[in-house]
């Protein structure tokens, strides 16, 4: 099968009604939209979730949890992916992003301790753990939390 000869199942695409078209379209005169009634009506219609008086889904089921507004959410990078650079190379939030550690920086960058480092490197991130400091410095490399 080549690319040109692909085509749609038949009943894939459906065409789309038009409305208020004369009375031979069948869809004239009141527009599909009956004769009276709320949903007759230019704006009619009830609002999302709406549920005819009855106590909505949304009002229904429980409600858990809690979302902290003020939470901070790092990026994560494991001291086994350092590797990567060379000895005695500074490794900075600037420099993880363009070797494509890090995508987005929102509130700044962790170091955690998953891996092993082989490399001597100076860091400069916002906030490390306890194990990926011990295996930078036991490396004879340096930790700056900025």
């Amino acid at each position: 099968m080549k690319i040109h000869e692909l085509k749609s199942p038949s009943g894939a695409n459906k065409r789309k009604k038009r409305v208020g078209r004369g009375p031979s379209s069948g869809h004239g005169k009141t527009s599909t939209r009956g004769h009276n009634g709320q949903n007759s009506r230019s704006g009619g219609g009830v609002r999302p979730g709406f549920e005819g008086g009855q106590m909505p889904l949304i009002r229904r089921i429980p409600k858990r949890g809690f979302t902290n507004k003020f939470r901070k959410e790092y990026d994560i990078v494991n001291v086994g992916d350092l590797n990567r650079f060379d000895d005695g190379t500074e490794v900075t939030i600037d420099l993880l992003k363009q070797s494509g550690l890090v995508k987005s920086v929102k509130n700044g960058v962790k170091i955690l301790g998953d891996g092993e480092l082989e490399k001597k490197l100076t860091i400069k991130v916002n906030k490390i753990s306890k194990q990926a400091e011990e295996k930078i410095l036991a490396k004879g490399g340096k930790v700056e939390v900025i």
